[in-house]
């Protein structure tokens, strides 16, 4: 990294590209091992994903704080679609974590029956 505020987040905007991606890999492993009664593999593969996705904001927020947030260069239809798209995703994104604090602590006390009806719909928006 430069002195350059630009490439500093140009370089964390790629970092959280692949900090997504292996929080999202971790997630689907972490469901197939669940799924295969693997709970060991599981609670290692799901805290694992909750650790990467903390680095992944952690990263997301200084790179905010770095350059700032960006404007669609769009008109028109398109510009709509993608407010409506981005309006969206911020509101699941403010969501997850309450969802997948909730679930860890459901699991964390052996609440397993909760943990599972609650995870239906945290583990598709996360």
């Amino acid at each position: 990294m430069t002195g350059d505020p630009g490439s500093a987040a140009d370089t964390l905007a790629a970092w959280n590209a692949v900090l997504n991606a292996t929080s999202a890999l971790l997630i689907v492993l972490g469901w197939r091992a669940i799924r295969g009664g693997e709970r060991d593999r599981h609670r290692a593969l799901m805290l694992s994903a909750l650790g990467v996705s903390a680095l992944f904001l952690v990263g997301y927020l200084v790179r905010v704080a770095l350059s700032g947030t960006h404007r669609y260069p769009g008109h028109g239809a398109l510009k709509a679609f993608y407010l409506a798209l981005l309006g969206s995703h911020m509101l699941l994104a403010a969501a997850t974590p309450v969802l997948v604090l909730l679930a860890v602590w459901l699991a964390w006390k052996a609440r397993f029956a909760a943990h599972k009806r609650l995870v239906r719909y945290a583990l598709p928006i996360w």
